[in-house]
């Protein structure tokens, strides 16, 4: 994730535009009301994402590799949590604001994991009641203006997995609120999770059967480890 380093002027947009024609724009002195309001307004627009961080509410528009890769993340999750017979919850890249924090962010996918039993038959999330997404994945083709990670621990999700095209990270939760990042996930433990690298590879030349049962069958090798 990407801390930057200098603010832009408040009075004035703040506009960047990513190498993969993926676009950021950062708005200052934005209150709460005024960022709810617009995020319903755009509710249907999937390829633009809100985040918000006191005040500063950053607009971004995803890109198709972007889309590709969220997808492929996601269906690897998917495929982890079977293998492992765990059960789990996805709800996509759902809004989680919590006013108190003043703090509102979509993931490109998130999972209840371990807190499964919490939100099972649930269709909306209540931050006073309900328990954070044990996971939540990020596709960073270009970077966030605000630091997202930040946003993550304040809201207490446990784990976020991170893909930039290049790398994979896994961030872990500590007790003092902050991530580490880490070479395993607690969630599905024993697997070398940084060669989810080459899976990524082989989506420009393999089709997506193959990808499929090939990162099936390499997962398999630790189930019976964890």
């Amino acid at each position: 994730m990407t801390t930057i380093a200098t603010q832009p002027p408040r009075s004035k947009p703040f506009h960047q535009e990513g190498m993969n024609g993926e676009q950021h724009l950062l708005l200052s002195d934005i209150s709460w009301q005024s960022y709810v309001t617009i995020g319903n307004a755009l509710s249907d627009r999937p390829a633009l994402r809100l985040t918000f961080d006191r005040g500063n509410l950053e607009f971004m528009t995803t890109s198709p590799k972007h889309e590709i890769y969220k997808k492929w993340l996601s269906r690897f999750v998917d495929i982890l949590a079977e293998e492992f017979n765990q059960p789990k919850i996805s709800a996509g890249n759902m809004t989680f604001q919590r006013e108190d924090l003043e703090r509102g962010i979509e993931a490109d996918d998130c999972f209840w994991i371990t807190n499964e039993p919490a939100m099972r038959g649930k269709l909306t999330w209540d931050s006073m009641v309900d328990p954070a997404p044990d996971l939540g994945l990020e596709i960073e083709i270009s970077r966030s203006v605000l630091n997202r990670l930040d946003i993550y621990a304040a809201l207490r999700i446990l784990e976020v997995w991170c893909f930039d095209g290049m790398a994979f990270r896994i961030y872990r939760l500590q007790a003092d609120g902050t991530y580490k990042q880490v070479q395993e996930s607690q969630l599905f433990p024993k697997v070398p999770m940084g060669e989810l690298v080459r899976f990524f590879a082989l989506i420009e030349t393999t089709d997506d059967l193959t990808i499929t049962r090939q990162f099936r069958e390499w997962v398999r090798q630790f189930v019976a480890k964890a």
